[in-house]
């Protein structure tokens, strides 16, 4: 039990722990107003955006440099709607982290919105993505072209986003 006038170590170590438990808090539990439309119209662009990358505009490209081909793709595991599922849940999460970066860094207008997303998309996915590229051995134009779809949708996702906080 510690006397008047005098500090003991536990006292300074409990000091501490509290001092670390609120900046710990204030880290995590980031007190922003959330407009959750905007979150779910962010998820449904990034989502689109995806369908027609890999769909319709390059997605013959894109199964040729993935090596695939109709047959395999019917063979996969994973059945496209179960895909399309998990896949629309994916965007619903970027959105929602995505949301937080938009509020923390105070992007505004179009492009507050592009420097966001080219800033995150050159320092996490791009260089996460690199890796198909580099340790896979797949082709420099998948990553491209893979790169360039999440630089869009996020972009995109981050316009939306941004015009509507």
């Amino acid at each position: 039990m510690p006397t008047a006038g005098r500090t003991s170590i536990g006292d300074i170590i409990n000091h501490y722990k509290l001092i670390s438990l609120r900046l710990w808090r204030r880290i995590i539990m980031i007190d922003i107003a959330i407009n959750y439309w905007a979150v779910l119209v962010a998820a449904i662009v990034n989502f689109v955006v995806g369908w027609l990358w890999y769909g319709p505009l390059f997605g013959k490209m894109w199964k040729g440099l993935m090596g695939m081909t109709d047959e395999s793709m019917k063979a996969m595991a994973m059945k496209p709607m179960t895909a399309m599922f998990w896949g629309f849940v994916s965007s619903l999460v970027l959105a929602y982290v995505l949301v937080h970066f938009v509020v923390m860094a105070g992007a505004v207008g179009i492009a507050g919105a592009f420097s966001l997303a080219f800033w995150l998309w050159l320092g996490f996915m791009a260089t996460q993505s690199i890796g198909v590229y580099l340790w896979e051995g797949k082709p420099f134009k998948l990553f491209v072209l893979c790169a360039g779809y999440q630089l869009v949708a996020t972009f995109l996702a981050a316009l939306v986003l941004v015009l509507w906080m």
